[in-house]
């Protein structure tokens, strides 16, 4: 039987604070299979052609896009959350992305927040996306913590699993600073599970993006569990390596993380290959 393999692909914010550009050529360089564009991370990251253009140059694909919903990126493509939904899905079948991620609407965004499942379903059912094969994943998040309890700042939900979404993106980071488990939302999740942010976290009440094993998250069992219940979709290293001393030290750290993560798929794919043929 053949078997497809999940790609490893890199979110361009994963060299921050290099630029979009130079995170497309590092994917490149160490041979990831795609890149993830977090629009907002640059002005470069917004501009279609631009960026475009630089996978092309650098002969890489992008395989998904990171809409921009972040509080650091109120503005981009016009600061409107549907407008910036729309253009997220207009970017990814321009490249022959097929996923795009989107974080839950602030609790303060509140007709965004009112009509947003139906919004995404919507928006999946576009005959344009279904066409191109794109998928809207939206992403788990968690409550921020604060000296006085926890503040639910997203809406309808930090955690989409009792929602009516299709696809899903799991963040492990993200996981963590909510203080669950990931390997519990893969289970619960099961084929809902689209897309992977494979980073890790100790469970802070900081969002850290740590290396993966480098927290409290099992992401190489993460990676293993989810292939083996039949995940084929992109696992993207998504990390903050602003603490590393340069490029070069980033780059082996990234490396490093791409041979892992490619070992922890086909480990899986061997025990799922062996399990079928028993």
């Amino acid at each position: 039987m053949t078997m497809s393999t999940p790609r490893v692909t890199l979110s361009t914010t994963s060299v921050y604070p290099e630029s979009t550009v130079q995170g497309i050529a590092c994917a490149a360089d160490l041979g990831f299979d795609g890149i993830e564009l977090m629009v907002g991370i640059d002005g470069i990251s917004a501009d279609i052609d631009r960026v475009e253009e630089a996978a092309r140059a650098n002969d890489i694909t992008v395989t998904s896009v990171h809409a921009p919903c972040l509080l650091v990126t109120p503005t981009v493509w016009g600061g409107q959350p549907w407008p910036r939904l729309e253009k997220a899905c207009e970017a990814a079948r321009r490249f022959g992305a097929r996923t795009v991620v989107v974080h839950p609407p602030f609790r303060w965004q509140r007709d965004y927040a009112a009509g947003f499942e139906e919004g995404v379903a919507r928006l999946e059912a576009d005959p344009r996306n279904v066409a191109a094969g794109v998928r809207i994943a939206v992403e788990n998040m968690y409550p921020w913590r604060t000296p006085v309890g926890r503040f639910l700042a997203y809406a309808p939900d930090w955690d989409p699993s009792e929602r009516s979404y299709s696809h899903l993106t799991l963040d492990l980071s993200h996981a963590a600073t909510a203080q669950c488990s990931a390997l519990d939302l893969v289970q619960r999740w099961g084929e809902r599970l689209t897309h992977i942010h494979l980073t890790d976290g100790s469970g802070s009440f900081r969002d850290e993006h740590l290396m993966p094993g480098q927290g409290g998250q099992h992401a190489w069992q993460v990676v293993r569990e989810a292939v083996q219940g039949g995940f084929r979709g992109d696992v993207v290293l998504e990390v903050n390596t602003r603490r590393l001393s340069g490029p070069r030290e980033r780059r082996v750290a990234l490396s490093r993380s791409l041979v892992e993560t490619r070992q922890a798929i086909a480990d899986a794919l061997a025990c799922t290959t062996r399990t079928d043929g028993d």
